[in-house]
């Protein structure tokens, strides 16, 4: 349990897809025009991500490591289609809202990245739980742009209007937000790439000043953001590590090679002789 627990941290926290690793830039930056259509792209590839890690889990014994991408790419195709047939029966509205990047689920770099790093090699019961950290870290960051740029372009959240004209805020902070003017270009392409830029940044300081000081980090996780100086140090002993290897190698062969050498020199001079 104690495994599981810590996949399902990674995945929201510790290699959080959007904020850490900064995968699947194509429907974070595209769909996160409001919070509702954030919450229900991410939601939506959980559900993939945990079903695909599942069936792979299952069937990473059976399935031939030549066709193993393939055989990976059918089996999310096959779930994305049931998605799309299930979001156009349900929730029409959020199914034209999301458009194409339902479809291009099947390609996302997550879902395969989990299916091929993790799920491939591991039981099913944490490839389950690694699918489903990396499903709520998505939907975490896909819900906190969506309310970012919606609150910024439209003054507005989930259908309630906080800022502008028609605030539902009363008081004083309601005649205060009355005057916000709504910036349109959050809504926008270029609107995604400022906020993703400015809580990525925020992340990061909070995370180097508070959360990973050297002497504390253990420098095994390559996804951190912080800029410490034991990954640099673990990379040395690294090298360290394979030089020393390498001269025990050579001196262990040494002996050998010099008594080969010795014996050929001998039996030349007997030829000479």
């Amino acid at each position: 349990m104690s495994k599981c627990l810590e996949r399902l941290y990674n995945g929201i926290v510790k290699e959080n897809p959007t904020f850490v690793l900064m995968l699947g830039m194509c429907p974070t930056l595209a769909v996160t025009t409001s919070l509702i259509n954030g919450v229900g792209m991410g939601l939506s590839t959980t559900a993939v991500l945990v079903m695909s890690n599942i069936i792979i889990s299952m069937l990473r014994k059976i399935i031939p490591n030549g066709v193993r991408v393939p055989a990976f790419i059918v089996i999310v195709a096959s779930l994305v289609t049931i998605l799309q047939f299930m979001l156009e029966a349900y929730l029409p509205s959020l199914n034209d809202a999301l458009g194409i990047y339902i479809s291009l689920i099947v390609v996302n770099c997550i879902i395969l990245g989990r299916a091929e790093s993790y799920a491939s090699k591991n039981p099913v019961i944490p490839s389950a739980f690694d699918g489903l950290g990396m499903g709520l870290g998505f939907t975490v960051g896909l819900s906190f742009l969506g309310t970012f740029r919606e609150i910024l372009g439209s003054g507005a959240v989930a259908g309630y209007q906080l800022l502008g004209k028609d605030t539902v805020v009363k008081g004083v902070v309601g005649k205060v937000f009355s005057h916000y003017e709504p910036i349109t270009i959050f809504v926008m392409a270029p609107g995604a790439f400022f906020v993703l830029a400015c809580l990525v940044a925020i992340q990061n300081k909070i995370k180097i000043e508070s959360g990973k000081k050297v002497a504390e980090c253990d420098g095994n996780c390559m996804a951190c953001a912080a800029s410490c100086d034991s990954k640099v140090e673990a990379k040395v002993e690294k090298k360290e590590t394979v030089k020393a290897e390498v001269k025990e190698e050579v001196k262990a062969e040494t002996p050998a090679n010099a008594d080969e050498a010795k014996s050929e020199s001998d039996e030349t001079k007997k030829e000479d002789k």
